[in-house]
Parts: C-alpha cells; structure tokens; sequence
C-alpha cells in the first residue's frame, strides 16, 4: 500500500535563520553537507520511507525564516500535518525565538497542541555553545512535544528526527486529528510510543528543489 505523498506527511521548520534547517534537510534527503547557500522564500523535497512495513512519500517543505515572508508561512501552516522547530545550540536569539514560532503553529492551526519536536542544531560546535542542552529539553517538556539536539554537518540525530516526526504524524492519524472531527482521541497528547513501533527505513529517495519567487504580500 503506497501513500499518496499529497495525503502524507509534511515537515515545516521555521526560525529567525542562519540555524541550520536548510541544511538539516539537505543532510537528511541528499545525506550531504552544504555549508553555504542562499537564502530562499522555500525548498521543496521529497524522500521515500518505509514505516511499520507502509510505504510512505514524506513532503518536506523547508520554510523561510525571514519576518518578511510571514503570510507565506501561515499558508503553510495551515496545510502542515506535522512540524519540526528548528534553533541552533550556538544562538540565544533563536532559542527565544522557539516559543513564538510554536504558538504561532498553534493559533493558525487553532489547536492547543499539534505533532511537532524541538530541534537543537550545531551540537558538533562545542565549544560555540550557548544554550544547554536541559535548557532545550526543559522547554520541550514544557510544550509536551519531543526533543532532540542533532548536527547536521556530522549527520547526528538527522534521521532520528525525521522519524519520530512521522511516528507522531502516524499516531495522530489514528487518533483523528486530520478526520472529519479533527479531535484526536487521546487528549491531544500526540507523541507515541516508540518502544515498539518499527523503525523507519529509507527504500529510495527522490529529491526535488523548487525555488519559487512569490510575493511576501500574498
């Protein structure tokens, strides 16, 4: 049974920019490290995965950070069934920026919770960091939401994430968030247990970049 990737998954990962999203993506789809590259309104990719034996085209969309491109955003939001909030371990700035981008989530989805985790990137650059680790998982547990602190340039917690997103994704499928009711029937706790779900396992990989130039005002 093959998911059509229009019904499945969708990554969204939000931040002031300069974090390290970008390239937590291009690590996870094309398994490389890009130091360098320009900003851009939006990625678009798409990778094929294997989960508890169900094959499943996850859509990533790799969002602006960028205030300007605020109601490009939204409109993502609202069509995003799971997100991925991205800071760096090297930026204070961007780890304030968490809450807001999570209560944004929130309010255009007009939920009091909704599947996301925290990500805490650049853990490699041990000697540049400025937010610990508890810090990080203090506020997750707070959110109620998953975390995890990963690197890109060492490819460190990359597919992890990716995976627990989809596990959480999953599980709020079956509890009704994305049904008619669109009430989960759990009490809004979407994070599953992983104890024994199977893993994710990577069967191909396809990779599509589509740079589009829409106006921020629309």
């Amino acid at each position: 049974d093959h998911r059509d990737l229009h019904s499945f998954p969708t990554r969204r990962s939000s931040d002031l920019g300069g974090v390290g999203k970008s390239a937590i993506t291009i690590q996870f789809v094309q398994n490389t490290f890009v130091s360098e590259y320009d900003p851009t309104i939006e990625n678009s990719y798409r990778r094929q995965f294997t989960v508890n034996d169900e094959e499943i085209m996850l859509d990533i969309l790799d969002t602006a950070g960028q205030e300007e491109f605020a109601a490009i955003r939204d409109s993502h939001i609202r069509e995003g069934l799971g997100f991925i909030i991205v800071y760096s371990v090297t930026s204070k700035e961007s780890f304030k920026e968490v809450t807001g981008i999570r209560d944004r989530v929130l309010k255009v989805k007009d939920k009091n919770s909704y599947p996301m985790i925290l990500l805490g990137n650049k853990c490699d650059l041990v000697k540049d960091r400025v937010v610990d680790s508890a810090d990080g998982k203090s506020l997750a547990d707070g959110f109620g939401i998953p975390f995890k602190e990963c690197s890109a340039r060492n490819r460190v917690n990359i597919d992890e994430s990716f995976d627990e997103i989809i596990q959480i994704i999953l599980k709020a499928k079956a509890d009704g968030l994305y049904g008619s009711s669109a009430q989960p029937t759990s009490g809004g706790n979407f994070v599953p247990d992983l104890s024994n779900s199977g893993k994710s396992k990577k069967r191909s990989e396809e990779h599509t970049s589509e740079l589009q130039s829409r106006s921020p005002s629309r």
